[in-house]
C-alpha cells in the first residue's frame, strides 16, 4: 500500500467565492487524509497593465508578491488552526488555467477544488472560462463552485445517466464518495427520445445501477424524467433532492481536438448553485489508489 500524501489543489485569488472552495475542502481533505495546497496565480498581463511610470514591472512584480504571500500565509495558518489539515502554499506566475494544471500535474493532485463565477457578464466569462478550461485539460476530478451557500459534508449526490461507456466509471466513483460521507445516491436519467428501445435500455441501465448501489450498502433513489431540456431537468432534480453534489463525466467530443467538452456539462458548471465533480473519463499515469478516482 501506498504511503504518499495526495494533494487538494485549491486556487485562491481572495475574492469571497474562492474563499468559499477553501472551506468547503476541510472535510475532503480530512477524509482522504490529503494536504491542502493554496495556488495563488500572478496574471503576468495583469501586470503589464498596472506597470506606470512610477513603478517598474519589477518593482509592482516584488510588492505584488510579498503582499500575496502573506495573505496566502496568514490564510494557511487560520485553515491550520480551524481544520488541523496540513496546509502548503504555492505561487505561480503566467496564465490562470495553465498554472493550475501544471500544478496538479506536477503534484500529481488527487483533486482540484475551484470556485468559479460561471459565465454571465464580462468578468463572470473570464472567471468561467478559466474554470472550464480547467475542468476540461487537468488529469485528476475537478469540483467547481459557483453557488454561496453550501452545507459542510455531502448528505446527498445527484448522478445524472446516459448510455456512455464511462457510466460504470462513475457510479463507482459516486459509491466511493457516498461511503466517505455517508451520502445518499439520487440516480437521475432525462428522457429526450421517443424510441421505445432506447427508453427501455435507459430503464434497465437506471433499475441496475441502482441495485449495484444498493448492493454496495448505500441508500438511493431513482427517478425518469421525460423530455425538456436536459441542464434545466437535472438543475431541477438536484434543487428537489438538496443536492450537494452533482457528479458529471465531461466526455471529449470528436472534433479539431479532444479537449472540449459537451455542451450539456459546459452549461451545467456554468449555471449549476449545487458543487459540480467533473471528471474526465481516462486512466490516470499511474495505478495508486486515491479514494474518489
Amino acid at each position: 500500500m501506498s504511503n504518499k500524501t495526495y494533494q487538494i489543489i485549491i486556487p485562491v485569488d481572495f475574492g469571497e467565492q474562492s474563499l468559499i472552495a477553501v472551506r468547503q475542502s476541510f472535510n475532503m481533505a480530512k477524509l482522504t487524509n490529503s494536504e491542502l495546497t493554496l495556488l495563488h496565480v500572478i496574471d503576468n498581463d495583469l501586470m503589464n497593465v498596472l506597470q506606470s511610470k512610477i513603478f517598474s514591472k519589477s518593482d509592482l512584480q516584488e510588492q505584488h508578491l510579498a503582499g500575496v504571500k502573506q495573505q496566502l500565509d496568514d490564510l494557511a495558518a487560520q485553515i491550520r488552526q480551524e481544520s488541523g489539515v496540513k496546509v502548503n502554499t504555492r505561487i505561480m506566475e503566467g496564465k490562470i488555467y495553465d498554472a493550475i494544471v501544471d500544478v496538479s500535474a506536477e503534484e500529481d493532485a488527487g483533486l482540484i477544488i475551484m470556485g468559479t463565477m460561471g459565465a454571465v457578464g464580462l468578468k463572470k466569462r473570464i472567471l468561467g472560462s478559466n474554470a472550464s478550461r480547467v475542468v476540461r485539460e487537468a488529469v485528476c476530478p475537478v469540483i467547481t463552485i459557483k453557488g454561496k451557500e453550501h452545507r459542510f459534508g455531502i448528505k446527498h449526490i445527484l448522478l445524472p445517466l446516459d448510455l456512455t461507456k464511462e457510466t460504470k466509471e462513475k457510479v463507482n466513483k459516486a459509491i466511493n464518495i457516498a461511503r466517505m460521507f455517508g451520502s445518499v445516491i439520487h440516480i437521475v436519467t432525462i428522457v429526450e427520445s421517443k424510441d421505445e428501445f432506447i427508453n427501455n435500455k435507459l430503464t434497465r441501465q437506471m433499475d441496475q445501477v441502482s441495485d449495484h448501489i444498493q448492493e454496495a450498502g448505500i441508500q438511493c433513489t431513482s427517478e425518469f424524467v421525460k423530455g425538456g431540456d436536459v441542464v434545466d431537468e437535472i438543475l431541477k432534480v438536484a434543487e428537489r433532492t438538496q443536492s450537494d453534489l452533482i457528479m458529471i463525466m465531461t466526455q471529449q467530443e470528436v472534433g479539431f481536438t479532444d479537449l472540449f467538452i459537451s455542451s450539456a456539462a459546459q452549461e451545467i458548471i456554468n449555471r449549476s448553485e449545487v458543487p459540480v465533480l467533473s471528471i474526465r473519463p481516462m486512466p490516470r499515469k499511474d495505478t495508486t489508489t486515491f479514494t474518489i478516482q
